[in-house]
């Protein structure tokens, strides 16, 4: 695994440190999201995994999108500036800071207490089962690009 492994202690602390530094009134270096919306997108895989608030894609739009994104999402490489977001992933409106921010710390930490065996061959929203890598990729390189966003 060539991404820090987001199901160790030492790296969920070390994000959860970069979360902890961003204050409310952060400015992105790039992209349209507030640093509030930007904690609340980050919500949404974890919501995607946890809770039952997204639709699940239909069989042809998950085969779609398992073509399109599976790659890019879970591969290594990162993320490119600006990149479009999903229509799940848009927040739209004003968001609680310290709410959303509670809410991702939480979720980090739950995903690493449940840890890696609980994720290998986890089926995802959309792009089918997924191995402990590409879980932890998708975890980690999202988060690693939107704190990189407000220069964490």
């Amino acid at each position: 695994m060539a991404l820090p492994n987001i199901f160790s202690e030492k790296v969920a602390s070390e994000v959860i440190g970069r979360i902890n530094t961003l204050s409310p009134e952060d400015n992105p270096q790039w992209g349209k999201m507030n640093v509030s919306q930007m904690l609340a997108h980050c919500n949404v895989p974890y919501e995607m995994v946890f809770e039952n608030k997204n639709p699940k894609p239909n069989p042809i739009l998950k085969f779609i999108i398992q073509l399109m994104a599976k790659e890019t999402v879970t591969g290594e490489k990162p993320y490119k500036r600006s990149t479009a977001t999903a229509p799940a992933f848009k927040i739209q409106g004003d968001r609680d800071f310290e709410a959303e921010k509670s809410r991702l710390i939480n979720y980090i930490n739950k995903t690493r207490e449940l840890g890696e065996a609980e994720f290998d061959g986890k089926e995802s929203h959309s792009f089918g089962k997924l191995n402990i890598d590409q879980w932890n990729n998708m975890f980690y390189k999202h988060l690693d690009h939107h704190l990189g966003q407000f220069g964490r």
